[in-house]
């Protein structure tokens, strides 16, 4: 290779790890105006948004806003999505809020620094799956089960937010502690707090779901204005409650507000951790990275595909790894791709990640210069501002469509609802991953073997009881529609040979048909040596026939192949010619 072609491909290299240096080339003026446009209305909306996932997460108001800034620089750099908004969201600050309550932190110091270890680790951890280029990893996560989690993860959300709309002190991590916690204290609901909580949950439901069609058929605004208008929303009843909360004085009765919110920029350095803190987060903080992952990969896949454009999973990971990283050396905690600010980005017209950093910009505008203007903000507000935006989440039609299409999925659902409603995230999200592997296994280890035979007038083979097929009496064919490998071997070695001992005495040849098996692992090939031997023994002959050729290169480094009785044919119609003409002569 000489000087230039290594140039080039170094410069390919670079800009495979920092996109930015790939699409800033060509930044236009047209794409800064689009940019900018949507940095404005993402800002806007973020504001309540950040404030509010940082009370879920247990944290001081001002922490959501550090952790909605560098982080969005941080991924305008390393991400591979033009349309991704990076920062809190709201199963993750749930996910961080179960995470740090058992450690038992004595002050609120502590409590942010664990959070900003809890990043770090989770900016590591996906920093070195994507790395080792590991983005298959989520795949091991069903999407039934993803469903499941996060619809009883926006109600355990929903729930824990009614201690502020009812002015209670309440706790809990799981369904019966909150309940249990909620409704011993309806005694002392502060009326005040509820008629706040109440105005802006039933606000808020309006805006979601009737404020863009009121302004389009009674004031006459055009579809899109309409529609981004009522996305910031949340903002009116933030700006509402908190000039009555200030004019009323309704601190003065009991009515909880942010307070005191710190003006200035984000803290900048490490957290500061211990090993026994590092052993007590590293488990969380792997859930929280594969939780948070999973749901950004599948939001900005979405959103790629919409423009004809594409993600790369791996540059992802270490997309999101910078960003939490950079959260957490920014006074931050935990961040991943957020569905709903992502569409408000791309309906908003963003371009190009350059949209995140502007977006961070104004972030950064208001941590300095607005934070005095949120003193009486209620907490009831902002309450209002999660539940309604995780009921969202809440899709319960899961359930029906699983139960309809597969009593194995509706299974795996229902379980992961019920434990994580019932025993809290954590649980839910590992039993989540446990159950889609242990399903995962159930099912290739049940694989569909069909036997086979010829459709008249063509070279097709189709199953017997499905089709009217040719067979010979002479000849089993078994389609394998299975990978084999070690969960499934031994029962493939059980069911060919029962099938053998059930079908007709004259019974020469079986063909095993392989155009669905792509992988053979030695347990497999143990078993396929031991069906050779004991057919041989019954006076039958074993042949294979569409071997994908990876599969025939690994049985080609073993014995298998020299010791089989029969051929490897091309096609199934060629071991049915071979063998039925040779019968016949």
């Amino acid at each position: 290779m000489n000087t230039l072609d290594f140039g080039k491909a170094a410069g390919r290299a670079i800009r495979g790890v920092l996109p930015v240096l790939d699409w800033g080339r060509s930044y236009s003026k047209a794409q800064f105006t689009g940019d900018l446009t949507a940095a404005v209305i993402v800002t806007i909306m973020l504001i309540p948004q950040s404030l509010a996932y940082a009370l879920l997460a247990g944290l001081p108001a001002e922490v959501g806003l550090y952790a909605s800034i560098l982080p969005l620089v941080a991924y305008g750099s390393f991400g591979t999505s033009r349309s991704l908004a990076v920062g809190p969201v709201a199963v993750v600050s749930l996910m961080t809020a179960s995470a740090l309550a058992p450690l038992g932190l004595d002050t609120t110091t502590e409590y942010v620094a664990a959070a900003g270890l809890l990043a770090l680790l989770s900016g590591l951890f996906l920093l070195a799956m994507g790395v080792l280029r590991l983005g298959f990893i989520a795949n091991f996560l069903s999407h039934p089960v993803i469903a499941g989690f996060i619809t009883a993860s926006g109600i355990l959300i929903a729930i824990s937010q009614l201690k502020h709309i009812l002015g209670v002190d309440a706790h809990g991590h799981a369904l019966p502690e909150l309940i249990g916690s909620i409704g011993a204290k309806l005694g002392q609901i502060n009326y005040p707090t509820l008629i706040i909580g109440v105005l802006a949950l039933a606000f808020l439901f309006w805006v979601r779901n009737g404020m863009a069609r009121f302004l389009r058929n009674r004031m006459g605004m055009d579809a899109g204005r309409a529609a981004t208008l009522a996305r910031v929303g949340p903002v009116f009843a933030v700006i509402g409650t908190t000039l009555v909360a200030w004019i009323a004085n309704l601190p003065g009765q009991g009515v909880s507000v942010v307070g005191e919110v710190p003006t200035g920029l984000p803290p900048l350095g490490l957290p500061t951790f211990g090993l026994d803190l590092i052993q007590a987060l590293a488990g969380p903080a792997v859930l929280i990275s594969i939780i948070g992952y999973v749901e950004s990969v599948s939001v900005a896949q979405t959103l790629a595909s919409k423009r004809k454009q594409r993600i790369d999973p791996n540059q992802e990971l270490i997309a999101l790894g910078a960003s939490n990283i950079s959260s957490a050396v920014s006074g931050g905690y935990p961040v991943t791709g957020g569905f709903a600010r992502s569409v408000v980005n791309f309906d908003a017209g963003a371009e190009t990640p350059a949209a995140g950093a502007f977006t961070a910009v104004g972030l950064l505008f208001a941590a300095m210069f607005l934070t005095p203007l949120l003193y009486f903000l209620p907490k009831a507000t902002l309450a209002a501002t999660i539940i309604v935006a995780v009921l969202s989440l809440v899709d319960f039609s899961i359930l029906t469509r699983a139960w309809s299409y597969s009593k194995a999925d509706f299974s795996a659902v229902f379980a992961t609802i019920v434990l994580t409603l019932g025993f809290g995230v954590e649980v839910g999200v590992a039993s989540g991953v446990a159950i889609s592997l242990l399903l995962f296994l159930w099912k290739t280890s049940r694989p569909h073997v069909a036997e086979v035979g010829l459709v008249p007038g063509s070279q097709h083979f189709r199953n017997i009881y499905r089709h009217r097929v040719k067979t010979d009496p002479t000849i089993l064919t078994l389609r394998i529609d299975e990978n084999l490998y070690f969960a499934n071997a031994r029962r493939m070695e059980d069911l060919i040979l029962a099938r053998v001992h059930r079908s007709r005495e004259d019974i020469r040849h079986v063909v095993l048909m392989c155009s669905a098996v792509n992988e053979i692992d030695l347990s497999a090939l143990e078993s396929l040596e031991a069906i050779n031997e004991r057919l041989h023994d019954m006076g039958v002959t074993l042949h294979l026939s569409e071997v994908k050729g990876p599969v025939m290169d690994r049985l080609q480094t073993s014995h298998f192949i020299d010791g089989m009785t029969g051929q490897v044919f091309l096609s199934q119609y060629d071991a049915w010619t071979s063998l039925t003409s040779s019968k016949a002569a």
